[in-house]
């Protein structure tokens, strides 16, 4: 657990607390002269140094709360520095459909299969991406698991951003697949690779992934089938009289898989997919990773304390 300031520059408003203090001793100053005068001697008692204590630290807790501090947890998990896995979902038209309205979509259950996919690999860093008629990755491999879910969650939508060619519910290109092996996808100096990806198969024909994924070092792919022709798309409580299910969607995902030298699996074989990813990644040295955990902020916390300060200085002045 560590604490860390987000503006600690603003600390520095605690010298005020110089000011309150100079008042404070000039005028018990003045008074012990007076009193002197008067010949009644000083005050028996050291509460004047509480209540000295009291005025610096007002502005001290001030200048602490204004600083920010933030408490973060911390944890180490262990990593392979020699593979590394992306995970791309289909984020086409299509895969809003479903078994029936409410039903969940083939898109949701693709997320959260991704999700059960990071915990049978949690310590073979994951990357993220989404794919339309091109794959465009939205997380880079890690092996935080908040990080992994909050963007699966979150930043991975339907059409988001929507295909470049046309707005219908076929166009994915799983050649667009091709950029990953052929892009800086993975680091350079990770030599085992695999893909997930998470789709219905309905995409355009398969041409060019043969060739793009015979470049070295190998990419292992695993196709994890989303739905079947049955499902339709519900969106307004009304199957979507303009969508029906692509008949050759199987026979597509099976074309593209023996073009790649991978394997087709069904969305209920995600225990499967990771053996099948851990096959192929072999085994290998790991290190070991600082995740940051959550953050909780003490600025609430550190403002609400110079109430006991403040409130013995009123009660001094006061009574």
């Amino acid at each position: 657990m560590d604490v860390s300031f987000l503006t600690p520059a603003a600390v520095l408003f605690g010298l005020l607390a110089g000011v309150p203090l100079a008042v404070f001793t000039g005028r018990r100053k003045r008074a012990q002269n007076v009193r002197l005068a008067l010949g009644l001697g000083d005050r028996p008692g050291r509460s004047w140094m509480v209540l000295a204590a009291c005025l610096a630290a007002v502005p001290v807790l001030m200048g602490v709360a204004a600083a920010q501090p933030v408490v973060t947890s911390a944890r180490t998990v262990p990593q392979r520095s020699d593979a590394e896995v992306f995970v791309v979902v289909d984020t086409s038209r299509s895969m809003l459909a479903s078994s029936g309205t409410g039903e969940p979509t083939r898109f949701e259950r693709a997320r959260e299969d991704a999700i059960q996919l990071q915990d049978e690999l949690r310590d073979v860093p994951l990357g993220i991406a989404s794919l339309t008629d091109r794959v465009l990755p939205h997380l880079f491999p890690t092996v935080d698991q908040r990080v992994y879910r909050e963007t699966m969650r979150e930043a991975v939508g339907i059409e988001r951003p929507p295909p470049s060619t046309s707005f219908g519910t076929n166009v994915t290109a799983l050649d667009a697949l091709g950029a990953v092996p052929t892009l800086a996808y993975f680091t350079p100096t990770v030599k085992k690779r695999a893909l997930v990806v998470f789709t219905d198969g309905e995409s355009q024909p398969v041409s060019t992934l043969a060739t793009d994924f015979a470049r070295r070092p190998r990419v292992d792919v695993t196709f994890v089938r989303m739905g079947d022709e049955s499902e339709r798309i519900w969106e307004t409580g009304v199957a979507e009289a303009g969508y029906k299910s692509d008949p050759a969607a199987a026979a597509t995902s099976q074309t593209a898989a023996s073009a790649v030298r991978g394997r087709v699996l069904g969305e209920d074989q995600v225990p499967e997919a990771a053996r099948a990813v851990r096959a192929a990644l072999g085994t290998g040295p790991t290190t070991e990773r600082r995740i940051e955990g959550n953050r909780q902020a003490l600025m609430p916390y550190v403002a609400l304390l110079t109430i006991l300060p403040l409130g013995f200085v009123l009660y001094r002045r006061n009574l």
